[in-house]
């Protein structure tokens, strides 16, 4: 085992370098693209490393995905080197270089901040643009297995602050005093949640202690900043173990608040609807299909909509159509205050709610027209989660599974068959009272209305 170096700056000695012959990582699986500034940046004379999360996984024996560069160059400097350059952020200047769909991040090393920097009555950093060397930029990072250095030129892992013991030890451990640290940014706690779910890692108890106390804070994080941890949470492929992550430390309260009740009075089927959507969000990750965040708040926050639009049914005697959008406005108005969903998303959302009442009443032309809705296939799946949960949905489910696996003949067939059977059982006829067909024009000269007059 590689010796643990300490994790201060003040007792900072030197790093331990880990020779290729003694590390996993390997040029074939990094990012061609980050390789290119790599080198074009030391060819300038700039010091540039790759760090974070790519040479966390990689060292794991897991793909990496976002690939992160630190360097001694300038923002600016970087941006004069590299014409696919743009400069972004406020609270730390970032240089984000575009590969067609592919960014590289490049951030110049950190340094600790100083009293003049930016902070809030809470402690939390607001702007935070000191530079400094890598040793400075080692110690400014968040968790210890997310401060190991790639050195291109000679192959080897820089570790300052022990993170190579940690990833032997699978553990999480944020850099410097826990409690400062969640201060300074309060999506720290939800990171070192996602970082465990992600890598089935344990929280190092120093760590893991303030996270209750440090998620009070995540009131005060934008609505939108909280929406891409929600993303990063639940659509990488481990929502599930997220979900227990969050839960073990307290802290889905503060992103899904009505979520977390239930679960926590153990209702049972808000449980198993939460638990099976985020399974099969799992599931689509790993076989590589498309999902949608709406989908997910959808099937989330179902039980919070279902609730009020049965309750505005019953007590205000609204119709159903009023009554769904006012239950879909209410629950959204409520979550979007805590976690931002963009209109492309929420849109969606609202229309798979309003799906639901129209696919419990499914006769003749209903059917078909519900089918033609655009959100079909999302509110047919969250229909048949509603029925594996344990509403009382099954044979519904399964007549909507048969007319969508049928021929074109078929599924007309079944239609006319289901809606004969429907109005057999309520009674209905076809024919008018007194067994005569009215003329369309009947009721026109009964009512005095020539707007269309036979000719003379």
């Amino acid at each position: 085992m590689l010796k643990r170096k300490p994790r201060n700056a003040a007792a900072l000695t030197e790093p331990v370098i880990v020779p290729r012959d003694r590390h996993n990582v390997s040029r074939k699986q990094l990012s061609p693209n980050a390789l290119k500034v790599l080198y074009r940046l030391r060819d300038q004379g700039y010091d540039a490393y790759l760090v974070g999360g790519c040479i966390r996984d990689a060292l794991l024996g897991l793909k990496p995905k976002d690939f992160d560069v630190a360097t001694s160059a300038s923002p600016d400097d970087v941006r004069d080197a590299f014409r696919n350059c743009r400069l972004v952020g406020r609270r730390f200047r970032l240089a984000h270089i575009l590969f067609g769909r592919e960014v590289i991040e490049v951030a110049t090393f950190r340094a600790n901040h100083n009293p003049d920097t930016a902070v809030d009555d809470a402690g939390r950093i607001l702007r935070d643009n000191v530079f400094g060397t890598i040793e400075d930029d080692a110690i400014r990072r968040d968790f210890t297995v997310n401060a190991l250095y790639y050195d291109v030129s000679n192959f080897t892992v820089i570790d300052y602050v022990g993170g190579m013991d940690d990833l032997e030890s699978r553990q999480i451990r944020l850099l410097g005093d826990p409690t400062l640290r969640y201060r300074e940014d309060p999506v720290r706690a939800l990171r070192a949640a996602r970082f465990a779910a992600k890598l089935d890692f344990e929280i190092e108890p120093e760590t893991a202690a303030p996270l209750a106390e440090a998620g009070a804070l995540l009131a005060d994080i934008p609505p939108a900043r909280l929406f891409e941890e929600v993303l990063k949470l639940f659509q990488g492929g481990y929502a599930v173990a997220s979900l227990a992550k969050l839960r073990e430390y307290d802290l889905l309260k503060f992103l899904f608040p009505t979520v977390d009740a239930r679960l926590r009075a153990n209702e049972a089927i808000p449980t198993a609807l939460c638990n099976r959507a985020l399974a099969n969000t799992d599931v689509r990750v790993l076989e590589e299909k498309p999902i949608t965040p709406a989908f997910l708040y959808a099937a989330l926050l179902w039980p919070d909509v279902q609730e009020h639009y049965e309750a505005l049914l019953a007590d205000d005697d609204m119709p159903p159509i009023p009554a769904m959008h006012a239950a879909t406005d209410r629950v959204l108005d409520a979550q979007l205050r805590i976690t931002a969903l963009p209109k492309r998303f929420s849109a969606v959302v609202r229309e798979i709610w309003t799906l639901q009442p129209r696919l419990e009443r499914y006769k003749g032309r209903r059917a078909t027209k519900a089918m033609e809705s655009p959100r079909f296939r999302a509110g047919y799946d969250l229909l048949c989660l509603r029925a594996e949960a344990g509403e009382p949905l099954g044979e519904l489910a399964k007549w909507w599974t048969d007319i969508q696996t049928g021929e074109e003949a078929d599924r007309a067939r079944a239609v006319r068959e289901e809606t004969a059977a429907r109005q057999r059982a309520e009674g209905r006829r076809n024919t008018r009272r007194g067994g005569r067909r009215r003329s369309g024009g009947g009721n026109r000269k009964r009512n005095g209305d020539r707007s269309n007059p036979k000719p003379d």
